[in-house]
């Protein structure tokens, strides 16, 4: 075909979701240009076939087979632009690691990545879900995306602000298909404070002084907090937090604070956002295994599928816990990764 695009049959998929969960696609192609990218959708939107794009596969479940065309976002590149002072902008094309594109910001000294070291997935699929740790959410460094329009096959530039970022949530998130996401830049700076504020960071930094600190010391403090309390996917296969922090109103907080003096949240502008780590565990799921899946022994938000499990041994565990969660705090968990082949 032209533009050298190659659309397979019948292609596994187990090694391409960090939950090792098979499933097939009825047609799968890997996406290396704009063009490509563009004819495959011509492809799909001929044959009537539904899209879905895959970047590391970190944040899905398959609930079964996928009937239609998997793109398999492999476009790459980096490089500095706008170098000026102590500001760059990092361009990173959709299919580059996120995890190897903070560390090799940090090791050129610029700040603003170090504390989303270790996420897993790919640059293109950071802004959908605004992704975030330790004090540090994506849209604090976004600058803009480049995409493909869908519907005109034309390459737009949004702004952080059309992106509509809110926590674990974006514009992308809440129109999927609207937009295909083929590069973002990001506004880094050698000056930056470094955000040392959480907890845990805080207890693995100890007494160091931070105004000594380089950003490639912080990811790597990052990383060592990680390990001790997330299992790594090609171990144990995961998508990492399985559900949101909930977010409540005050009044419920504060009824709930009463009956539970040690509950674990952080205040925000429009209400009080809770741990979900914290209450799976006091509702008594933190380790729980059954014969397929589990929950981690370390990390109550991580679901774990220890035995070849599939996606409706995932979902019917993830369902559990949101009943019992509600019953016991009368909060609702929201499922953080996308669910794929569900009837």
């Amino acid at each position: 075909m032209s533009y050298g695009l190659r659309i397979r049959e019948q292609v596994d998929l187990r090694d391409l979701n960090t939950m090792a969960i098979a499933a097939k696609a009825r047609q799968f192609a890997d996406i290396e240009t704009t063009d490509q990218l563009v004819q495959a959708l011509d492809t799909a939107q001929e044959q009537q076939l539904k899209t879905l794009l895959l970047g590391g596969g970190s944040n899905l479940v398959f609930a079964g087979d996928f009937d239609g065309l998997v793109l398999h976002m492999a476009l790459r590149g980096r490089c500095w632009e706008q170098v000026q002072g102590d500001s760059a902008v990092l361009v990173l094309a959709a299919g580059e690691n996120w995890h190897d594109a903070v560390l090799y910001a940090a090791r050129s000294g610029y700040r603003g990545l170090e504390n989303l070291a270790l996420i897993p997935g790919t640059a293109g699929a950071a802004p959908v879900q605004n992704i975030g740790a330790y004090g540090v959410e994506l849209c604090d460094t976004l600058e803009s995306v480049t995409a493909l329009d869908c519907g005109s096959r034309e390459v737009v530039t949004l702004s952080a602000e059309q992106c509509q970022f809110a926590y674990r949530d974006s514009f992308f998130k809440r129109n999927p298909g609207r937009y295909i996401i083929l590069e973002i830049r990001l506004r880094l700076s050698r000056s930056a404070p470094l955000k040392l504020d959480y907890r845990d960071l805080q207890d693995y930094l100890g007494d160091v002084d931070a105004a000594k600190l380089t950003p490639l010391e912080v990811a790597e403090a990052v990383m060592a907090v990680r390990r001790r309390k997330l299992p790594d996917p090609e171990t144990l296969p995961n998508t990492g937090s399985f559900f949101k922090n909930p977010v409540i109103d005050k009044a419920q907080f504060e009824r709930l604070q009463e009956r539970f003096p040690d509950l674990v949240f952080y205040p925000i502008a429009d209400g009080v956002k809770l741990a979900a780590a914290w209450l799976i565990d006091h509702a008594g799921w933190k380790g729980f295994r059954n014969a397929r899946v589990g929950i981690h022994n370390r990390q109550a938000l991580v679901l774990v599928n220890h035995s070849q499990g599939d996606g409706a041994d995932v979902l019917a565990l993830a369902e559990d816990v949101r009943v019992s969660v509600r019953k016991e705090f009368g909060v609702e968990l929201e499922v953080e990764p996308g669910i794929v082949g569900a009837s």
